[in-house]
């Protein structure tokens, strides 16, 4: 099959890595994969992947920017000349691109729903949820059929996919070597890694670090990410008087690198479609918490393989984060049962085979 994705940009960030991923496994079966998108600082990786890249200016949120209009009359010759099969798309602004480029060209179209959408007029008019409809979760299936009243038959459940040989498990000593390479010091650090949006519930994450601070004064908290309330953040750390604990560092560094920094992970989400992020922090043996909301649910079983909370609880992260750096024996029990769920439940095989699926099916 010849595959194009269909992105607006190839910035760090979930969709870029799931494509990445997932393109890079295609690839590896025997089909030819294409990318179409605005730039971004992960281009190289897929350079290195062998993977086409295809520029067009997708840099709108905007559903009926000319941009898009501007992007299919690009693409359609690309779609032609390439004999595309299939057309994957990932957000509103390329679902909509996609639509376009479907018609245009009789390429059978594809879209992952990564999350959750409001319910807008617009998407009642101009649904443009292509051939097939990838959930990501059962949680986000649900959100389709509800929400949306998307058609059961359009709709497949493929769950991301980590692949466990990158995200593996790292000595004391490796983690030590990657705290100092941050900045950090020996002692105990609590991360996440999330772009920095109000539905990740960073504000609860840094108070919840208040509360802990008076019992573990040397607690370091190390957020990655970037976004539009990043000096929002920041400016909460310096009024709560932690700004000396908590420290930030860009998204577009090694996502294992900064993963390897960390000895809990915590995911205080309002809203998450399954969270990749914290896909790849229980692959590296991680003990995680996260917030009892989407598809958290479903990678965290509490007490098992993590520790869940109450969305909104800072109190609840604080008790989690005290009971993790006290009981370091079940740190690595969660961390080993964490790591076993996704290499059984989440690999990147599985989700490769899976997505491999669904475009046969659209095909015939």
């Amino acid at each position: 099959m010849n595959i194009l994705y269909l992105m607006n940009h190839v910035n760090a960030g979930g969709i870029t890595s799931y494509v990445l991923s997932l393109s890079a496994g295609l690839k590896s079966k025997g089909h030819s994969v294409f990318v179409a998108s605005g730039p971004g600082e992960m281009l190289d990786k897929f350079n290195e992947a062998g993977i086409k890249y295809f520029s067009v200016p997708m840099g709108t949120k905007n559903e009926l920017s000319p941009r898009i209009l501007l992007s299919a009359l690009v693409l359609s010759g690309i779609v032609k000349e390439n004999k595309i099969d299939i057309l994957h798309s990932h957000s509103r602004t390329t679902q909509v691109l996609g639509c376009l480029l479907s018609r245009f060209t009789g390429a059978k179209h594809v879209f992952t729903c990564h999350g959750f959408f409001k319910r807008r007029f617009s998407r009642k008019i101009f649904p443009c949820w292509g051939d097939k409809v990838i959930a990501i979760s059962s949680q986000v299936k649900e959100h389709l059929l509800e929400d949306f009243k998307v058609v059961p038959e359009k709709i497949a459940l493929v769950c991301n996919g980590i692949d466990p040989d990158r995200f593996s498990p790292v000595s004391p000593s490796f983690r030590q070597e990657a705290k100092q390479r941050l900045g950090l010091s020996p002692h105990t650090v609590v991360g996440i890694l999330a772009r920095l949006s109000d539905v990740k519930g960073h504000r609860y994450l840094i108070e919840a670090m208040k509360l802990v601070l008076p019992v573990y004064p040397d607690l370091q908290l190390l957020i990655a990410g970037e976004g539009k309330m990043e000096k929002e953040l920041k400016a909460m750390t310096d009024i709560l008087g932690i700004k000396n604990n908590v420290f930030f560092v860009p998204n577009s560094l090694d996502t294992k690198d900064i993963l390897s920094a960390m000895d809990i992970f915590v995911l205080p989400s309002l809203k998450e479609g399954l969270g990749l992020s914290l896909m790849e922090a229980m692959s590296m043996g991680l003990a995680v918490i996260g917030s009892e909301v989407g598809g958290i649910k479903t990678l965290i079983e509490d007490g098992i393989n993590g520790l869940l909370v109450k969305p909104k609880d800072l109190r609840g992260i604080a008790r989690a984060i005290e009971d993790l750096i006290s009981k370091p024996a079940k740190v690595l029990s969660l961390g080993a049962q964490a790591r076993r769920r996704i290499i059984t439940e989440f690999s990147r095989d599985s989700m490769v085979l899976g997505t491999e699926e669904v475009y046969l099916k659209v095909l015939r």
